[in-house]
Parts: structure tokens; C-alpha cells; sequence
């Protein structure tokens, strides 16, 4: 088991054998809830030290992270390579746009990045298709991305370089098999949904139950 899963099990932020519904839509039994870490920032810090090291011989100018726990992550990381290399390296971040993209917005962070290499960061990945916008925009602002790095990669059979467009990197892997509602065999067993975490109350509100 890496260091990271027990950095996360320590806080209490890995749940198994229920029922949920994630950011991506799918549904699963195995839920990361990255928002029980956040408020310790010693463990944070510790996550974001083994992210940073990864990428210490890298040249590094800026950390990008999707909001909005990305935010948190671009900025312990940056703050970590900038230990590691002696010099500042740029946190900023993305925001979620009204079509659901990650884009940067009138903060100016688009200057930041453009023509400089930058590293995008991101807490956990089911799809990868939060991070791959995050990428897209970034590409998009004039940044060359050199990398993608992922906390907890919770598919790393699905989850590739090709999938979130640029060369990945986790620290931790928790395999947490997604399905579709309708091959979900949780619902088939009708096992109740966790509304407290993750994305069931509003799947439940959508379906008027």
C-alpha cells in the first residue's frame, strides 16, 4: 500500500462497502473523500510532498489545479517545489465554466501559464475527464504541459496519458470499479444510496425520490 492511501486512511477519508454516486455520474462502493483530508493540513502538506517529488527534476514553472479541490493541491505542490528547487514556482487554477469545462477566468492566471511549462494537479480520477479539460485549457492559454498528477488514481487501467492528454503520474492507486446506473449492481441489489457523501442527494433530487 503506498504512503498516500495511508496518509488518507489515517484521516478517515476512505469509505468501502456502500453505495455512491460520483462527480463522473457512475456509481461505486468505494468512495474517497478527499474533503475529510483537507482540513489537516500536516497530511495535506505530507500528499502534496510526495506529489511534488515526483516531479523535482522537471522543469516546473507553474502548478495548475482544477477547482475545487485542485485549488488546495496546486498550491501545497507549488509550494513544495519551490522547496525542492530553490526558486518560486506558480500555483493558480482553473474554475468550472457553465458547460461543466475548467477554464481560467478574469483572475489573469491564463498570463501566468502562458509559455511556460506547467504541471497540472488533481485530487482523484474516475474518468479523467475533469482533469483532461483542465489540461485542454491550459494547452489552450500557451502553457506546455509536461505533466498530469493525480493524488488517487481510482482506475488505472481506464485512466492513461492518452485519456487526460498529457504524460500521468499518481501517487496513490485505489481501484474503485464505476458503473453506469444502469449496470450499477448496486442498485440492482437496492442498496440504499449514501447521500452524505458523494453525489447521491442530488441523483436521488433528479429523480424525484
Amino acid at each position: 500500500m503506498s504512503k498516500v492511501v495511508d496518509i488518507l486512511k489515517k484521516v478517515g477519508a476512505v469509505i468501502t462497502d456502500d453505495h455512491f454516486v460520483y462527480t463522473s455520474g457512475k456509481h461505486g462502493e468505494v468512495y474517497i473523500n478527499k474533503d475529510a483530508l483537507y482540513p489537516h493540513t500536516k497530511e495535506t502538506s505530507q500528499v502534496c510532498k510526495l506529489m511534488a517529488e515526483l516531479y523535482k527534476d522537471e522543469e516546473v514553472k507553474v502548478v495548475v489545479g482544477p477547482a475545487l479541490g485542485g485549488i488546495i493541491l496546486s498550491q501545497w505542490v507549488a509550494y513544495h517545489l519551490s522547496e525542492l528547487k530553490g526558486k518560486e514556482i506558480l500555483g493558480v487554477y482553473t474554475v468550472k465554466d457553465e458547460a461543466g469545462g475548467q477554464v481560467f477566468d478574469r483572475r489573469g492566471y491564463d498570463k501566468l501559464v502562458k509559455g511556460k511549462k506547467t504541471l497540472v494537479v488533481e485530487d482523484l480520477t474516475t474518468t479523467g475527464g475533469s482533469v483532461r479539460k483542465t489540461v485542454e485549457s491550459v494547452k489552450q492559454a500557451g502553457a506546455e504541459v509536461i505533466g498530469v498528477c493525480i493524488m488517487v488514481n481510482r482506475d488505472p487501467d481506464k485512466v492513461t496519458d492518452e485519456v487526460v492528454g498529457a504524460p500521468l503520474k499518481s501517487v496513490g492507486i485505489i481501484r474503485a470499479e464505476a458503473f453506469d446506473e444502469a449496470d450499477c449492481p448496486f442498485c440492482k441489489q437496492k442498496r440504499p444510496i449514501n447521500t452524505k457523501i458523494g453525489h447521491g442527494k442530488e441523483y436521488l433530487a433528479k429523480k424525484g425520490k
